[in-house]
């Protein structure tokens, strides 16, 4: 398989980072939740055989510092104007039209690099994004090559996503579609088997019994 798909992931600061979250661990660890979940999705997308390269946009030093030595690419924020111009920089400025771009969250803790392939095999027609495990939101949005991305995160990004002429990617793939936005999704994420850096964190609190590693 050919390594040409650029994966782009952005990530706030990570004391900013996953407000709904907030209760699930002790306040002075949710910085540490957020960027173990984000250790964890990049750890799956730099293992999938489709992946080339992962570019990270953020601000957070200690977030960059973290992919990079996981082998990410670093590339600062510099719209700083929300989530979708942060996509759109990193993905059509950053990384280029001239390669398939694909942006997804960074709160996966449980995705499979075999999943992150088979959904990219799937966009190769075109303009495509993955619903999250809610169907109203999006996980993932790929573009072919000479194309703009065209983001529309936020509340109801799925709706939004298809009405702007993307296609919707029907695949299972549980670890894709599961993120992380409150305490509910992530005992969801725990059956379905974490990766090892949220794993160690949560161990490492308490929380072991309910913690599957990532296979």
């Amino acid at each position: 398989m050919v390594r040409d798909w650029t994966a782009v992931m952005p990530v706030k600061r990570l004391g900013a980072a996953k407000s709904r979250l907030r209760g699930a661990v002790p306040p002075a660890r949710h910085g540490d939740l957020a960027l173990a979940m984000v250790l964890d999705t990049v750890s799956a997308v730099l293992a999938a055989p489709a992946v080339g390269e992962l570019l990270v946009v953020t601000d957070d030093p200690v977030a960059a510092a973290a992919v990079s030595a996981l082998g990410a690419r670093v590339a600062p924020d510099r719209p700083d104007a929300g989530l979708n111009e942060a996509m759109r920089h990193g993905a059509d400025e950053v990384a280029g039209l001239g390669r398939p771009r694909a942006v997804l969250a960074g709160d996966l803790p449980a995705l499979r690099p075999e999943q992150l392939d088979a959904a990219l095999t799937a966009a190769r027609s075109g303009r495509a994004y993955v619903a999250d495990a809610a169907g109203t939101g999006t996980v993932l949005l790929a573009v072919g090559p000479g194309r703009p991305l065209d983001p529309r995160f936020g509340p109801g990004s799925a709706a939004a996503h298809a009405a702007s002429g993307a296609v919707p990617l029907t695949g299972g793939w549980p670890g894709l579609r599961q993120d992380v936005d409150t305490p509910a999704d992530l005992a969801t994420v725990l059956g379905l088997g974490a990766g090892r850096h949220t794993c160690e964190l949560l161990r490492e609190l308490g929380i072991e019994a309910a913690c599957v590693p990532a296979a």
